[in-house]
């Protein structure tokens, strides 16, 4: 294993992109070109930010987003690390240093999954939000659980959302989905401990949940979701994504979810409810959440990433009252708090109108990509999870995945692979074809792109 490398990255304060996407757009391109190569340890947050200049939040956000791709694992106690890839970089020349080009160039289609369209937000309901959370004088937030005024329009927004019966003393606000792991992390598990996550599924799950001292144990899913015959009877946590599995699409079925739930109870086991896309449906009725149908065993966790931006960091913790008290608590001891300007422009946009009208546009707007990416693809393989989120994966047998992944990549187009976000040994063979943060004419040139190549194998795509 090569051991940790001095980044040369240079951020731009003068770019129009955000400081943790440009960290995180620069170290997915040293990953492809072998800049960086698998299990090559990365600089600590607080050496890094040391060394750009820049808080440790604009490194741990970046991180995190690389973590939540599958591009980085992290070792309980020894750092982070490129992950080890389905297809190797190209071989290194041993030339002098060139500096990367600008992020995101125009020539990339980048199909990952993870990430919202931001560029058609109203910039002027923008700027009302933050020009009035701007008169909220610094610490006028001093509640753990988050400003009282959030949590009663997120209660009213999971009711009519969700169908979800909770009231402010359920909530507690977050920083986003990696944050709400943590806090149940520190809250539920420790040394000794078993926790489950979804296999595939998603890894920061797996790296919050290791780095507070559980095993991690990796429970299969099939079309449907998660797998409840054969879940292990002493696991003090599951991690599941019923609304949207990640990254296989499935939606979990009420006969499985009731299973889920009696498997629960009989264990004494919490399930962690990640509510990923659960916004954005295409043809199909809302399933109930899991915490809807028996709060005790559950605690769910949202987020406004792909409502608004990754970048807003604010999210929702739901429990019953006694362990939504007991982790304000826990939060309050380890200085973990939320930004209460952030949430009072959210408050501001969640009064107004704005978030939902922004919400109902994007719906029709990610429509008409799915449609775009089902039409073009369809025909040459199958494909799952198109009735939800902002991603779809095309099955494809472990000898056309890689190829179809190193091709693309040599045309142009970024696409994520099912076997990054195994735990162990890939079982299922695929590719991630996110379509929430390319453009309508983008996604059609990528999934044409992506179609021929699938043809010229001469091959079906199914899972093996």
């Amino acid at each position: 294993m090569r051991t940790h490398v001095d980044l040369p990255v240079s951020l731009s304060r003068d770019s129009d992109a955000p400081l943790t996407a440009q960290l995180a757009d620069w170290l997915r391109r040293a990953m492809l070109d072998g800049t960086l190569a698998p299990g090559e340890r990365l600089p600590s947050t607080r050496s890094l930010a040391t060394q750009l200049a820049v808080s440790r939040t604009v490194i741990t956000e970046a991180y995190q987003q690389l973590y939540a791709e599958g591009w980085l694992d992290g070792r309980h106690g020894s750092g982070t690390f490129v992950a080890d890839m389905e297809v190797a970089p190209p071989p290194r020349e041993q030339t002098p240093y060139v500096p990367a080009p600008p992020p995101a160039p125009a020539d990339w289609i980048d199909l990952t999954p993870g990430r919202p369209w931001v560029r058609d937000y109203d910039l002027a309901a923008w700027k009302r939000a933050w020009r009035k959370a701007a008169d909220l004088p610094p610490g006028a937030d001093p509640n753990p659980y988050g400003l009282p005024r959030l949590r009663e329009l997120l209660a009213d927004h999971l009711r009519r959302a969700r169908g979800m019966a909770v009231g402010p003393e359920n909530i507690l606000v977050t920083r986003g989905t990696g944050n709400g792991l943590d806090l149940c992390a520190l809250a539920l598990l420790g040394s000794g401990t078993r926790a489950g996550v979804e296999d595939p599924g998603y890894h920061v799950a797996r790296t919050v949940f290791a780095a507070r001292g559980a095993e991690v144990v990796p429970c299969p899913v099939d079309e449907d979701g998660v797998i409840v015959d054969g879940l292990p009877g002493d696991l003090r946590v599951l991690y599941t994504t019923p609304a949207h599995q990640y990254p296989l699409g499935g939606r979990l079925p009420i006969p499985r979810r009731e299973r889920l739930l009696a498997w629960a109870r009989s264990t004494g086991a919490t399930i962690v409810e990640d509510d990923y896309d659960a916004e954005f449906r295409y043809d199909v009725a809302p399933l109930p959440a899991l915490y809807g149908l028996d709060p005790s065993r559950v605690v769910l966790l949202g987020t406004l990433s792909k409502t608004l931006a990754p970048d807003v960091g604010v999210g929702w913790l739901v429990g019953a009252p006694e362990l939504v008290a007991t982790i304000s608590r826990l939060r309050h001891s380890v200085g973990d708090r939320t930004s209460g300007p952030v949430q009072q422009a959210v408050v501001n946009l969640l009064e107004c109108g704005d978030l939902d009208r922004h919400l109902r546009r994007m719906r029709l707007e990610y429509a008409r990509r799915r449609a775009a990416v089902v039409e073009l693809l369809g025909p040459v393989c199958r494909l799952r999870g198109d009735t939800a989120g902002l991603h779809v994966v095309a099955e494809l047998s472990p000898s056309v995945e890689p190829y179809v992944v190193e091709r693309a990549r040599e045309r142009g187009v970024l696409l994520d692979s099912i076997g990054r976000h195994h735990h162990g040994r890939a079982r299922l063979h695929g590719v991630v074809i996110g379509y929430g943060s390319a453009s309508l004419a983008d996604v059609r040139r990528g999934c044409r792109i992506l179609a021929g190549l699938i043809r010229s194998t001469g091959a079906q795509g199914g899972f093996e």
